[in-house]
């Protein structure tokens, strides 16, 4: 511990050094083979809307997806890396919401987008999906909280 503390008024709280990662909001970015399958999956399907959208001479080369406070980039891969890498594979977004689940999986089933789900879990109700590119994500209502 060290002698730097934080917070005013009465309580003094000391900070251990080097300090823990303190972070105001996380985003991640995927980059993907077909721009409009990605959208159709997470705007369409999902529900996400197009906060920002990245083109080139007509071209679109990515977008900021935004749910809530949480936002996702989606990038249209260059190739530059081989047009036969694998994508996805050992990642998955977790996200918790309050909306319903039942009413994502119709919108999902609707659209033809395979899904798991809704089913119960130790941690709340969770709907499972994995994008074109093989990257899941997992969408939970929390569990009420013991009271």
């Amino acid at each position: 511990m060290s002698d730097e503390t934080v917070g005013s008024g009465r309580e003094q709280v000391e900070r251990q050094q080097p300090e823990s990662l303190r972070l105001r909001s996380l985003s991640a970015g995927l980059t993907v083979g077909d721009m409009d399958a990605s959208l159709r999956h997470y705007v369409d399907g999902l529900g996400f809307v197009v906060e920002e959208r990245w083109e080139e001479e007509g071209k679109l080369l990515g977008v900021m997806l935004l749910a809530g406070d949480c936002r996702l980039g989606v990038m249209q891969d260059d190739w530059k890396k081989g047009r036969d890498r694998e994508k996805g594979i050992g990642f998955r977004v977790w996200a918790e919401t309050i909306q319903d689940l039942d009413a994502i999986a119709a919108r999902l089933a609707g659209l033809g987008i395979e899904h798991d789900g809704p089913q119960e879990s130790p941690w709340g109700r969770s709907l499972s999906t994995t994008d074109p590119d093989g990257f899941k994500m997992t969408l939970s209502n929390p569990q009420p909280e013991a009271g």
